[in-house]
């Protein structure tokens, strides 16, 4: 296996739980069915945070060199996305939430490999679909602004995904190596996916359906 065709397996093989998860029911799930500036700002906020915390403590326990390196380069950009974020608030002040069962999943994993499967390439295709949605929402308020944002955003989570791909192509050198960062990153989405028809689902919305 390859890079490009370990992105397109796992894409394919979760690919009912992705398209699930980039409905326009994502935003209801993000916001407890709050859908306004002020909450879906407030959760892609959260989401930001969450990010930078993880690949803050990895960088700080990894000991792969060139992994510790792109961590760290994605903990920067995952604090620049979240400053952009809260800048683009109308609140004066906003204290993040933390954590969530994907990021739970994530800090636990210990392995290079397992970070960077699930970390960069993982999460990160599920980022995407949250960026499109973001962009969606903006472009439907009209607000061309903060739309631009979230497509600055999602580009940007575009690379990440690239250069976990380009990590994994590096340090998976076997048949097992590529399986096991198979199995992370289709599990976090997996983990992601439930999490949100969870929260459908606490508030009587069918997740199965897709809109």
């Amino acid at each position: 296996m390859d890079a490009d065709a370990f992105r397109e397996t796992v894409e394919e093989e979760m690919g009912t739980e992705l398209d699930r998860i980039g409905s326009s029911k994502l935003l209801v799930a993000l916001t407890d069915a709050e859908l306004e500036r002020g909450p879906v700002l407030r959760a892609a906020a959260n989401s930001e945070h969450a990010a930078r915390e993880t690949f803050r403590r990895w960088a700080d326990g990894e000991a792969d060199d060139g992994a510790r390196e792109a961590f760290e380069r994605v903990r920067d950009r995952e604090a620049e996305h979240y400053e952009r974020v809260v800048a683009s608030m109308d609140e004066e002040s906003f204290e993040p939430a933390d954590g969530g069962p994907m990021h739970t999943y994530l800090r636990g994993r210990e392995d290079t490999v397992e970070r960077v499967a699930s970390g960069l390439v993982g999460r990160g295709l599920v980022s995407l679909r949250t960026h499109a949605q973001l962009i969606s929402f903006f472009v439907n308020e009209a607000d061309e602004w903060r739309a631009d944002l979230f497509r600055d955003l999602k580009r940007e989570t575009g690379e990440e995904v690239d250069l976990g791909l380009e990590l994994l192509a590096e340090r998976c050198e076997t048949d097992e190596d590529w399986d096991r960062a198979r199995a992370v990153a289709e599990y976090v989405i997996r983990v992601a996916y439930d999490d949100y028809a969870d929260s459908l689902e606490a508030m009587g919305v069918n997740p199965k359906s897709i809109c």
